[in-house]
């Protein structure tokens, strides 16, 4: 177990996403420089009315984008290991926390659902005209390498973050890629249909 800076927010960090962030509150600007005066990390939680959730994941800013005279920082940040949150600490202006890591247990996902998963994420990078590279079939966290390139729900996001087997993520991400590519192609065959006035153009 460890202590940890926390930074609640209103979104889901997934291991390997990017996201970029905006720091401007005086404790995280504090947080955020520890990080990079000690090349540590920190622990970002998704937090709303309901208060902070228990997992969390930690966060490595991997590049500063601007650096603004009174402090404020733009900052892109990617996600690492997971953990649980056990306590709440203090002693800091910014929020502190006992965690634990969050470990997979051994449950791959089958070569079929590996398949399904790689072939519908690249159909969906088909429809939406999208050059975001292919993950490797060999990848031993295949679901969040293909959930942090689509845009999902921060509740099914929690739900992949909780989940410590991988057969059960990638099978439940399947799932949403599935309806994803119908909704996609549904979208794309009235848009194709509007721009011909719902005619048939016989040349």
């Amino acid at each position: 177990m460890a202590e940890i800076g926390l930074f609640p927010l209103g979104i889901v960090l997934l291991p390997t996403e990017r996201v970029p962030l905006h720091i401007f509150e005086d404790r995280y600007k504090e947080l955020v420089g520890l990080c990079l005066a000690n090349d540590d990390e920190f622990g970002l939680v998704y937090a709303d009315d309901d208060g902070i959730r228990d997992v969390g994941t930690r966060a490595a800013v991997i590049e500063v984008l601007t650096q603004f005279d009174d402090g404020r920082l733009n900052i892109v940040v990617e996600g690492r290991e997971r953990f649980r949150l056990v306590e709440l600490t203090s002693g800091q202006s910014f929020h502190t926390g006992d965690v634990a890591m969050l470990d997979d247990e051994d449950d791959p996902a089958s070569g079929e659902t590996i398949a399904n998963a790689l072939a519908l994420f690249g159909r969906l990078r088909e429809l939406a005209a999208s050059d975001v590279e292919m993950p490797s079939p060999e990848d031993a966290q295949l679901s969040f390498s293909i959930a942090g390139h689509v845009e999902l729900a921060d509740e099914l996001k929690l739900e992949l973050l909780a989940e410590t087997s991988e057969r059960a993520r990638l099978e439940r991400l399947c799932e949403f890629l599935d309806d994803a590519v119908e909704a996609l192609r549904i979208r794309r065959r009235a848009t194709e249909r509007s721009a011909t006035n719902g005619r048939v153009d016989l040349g």
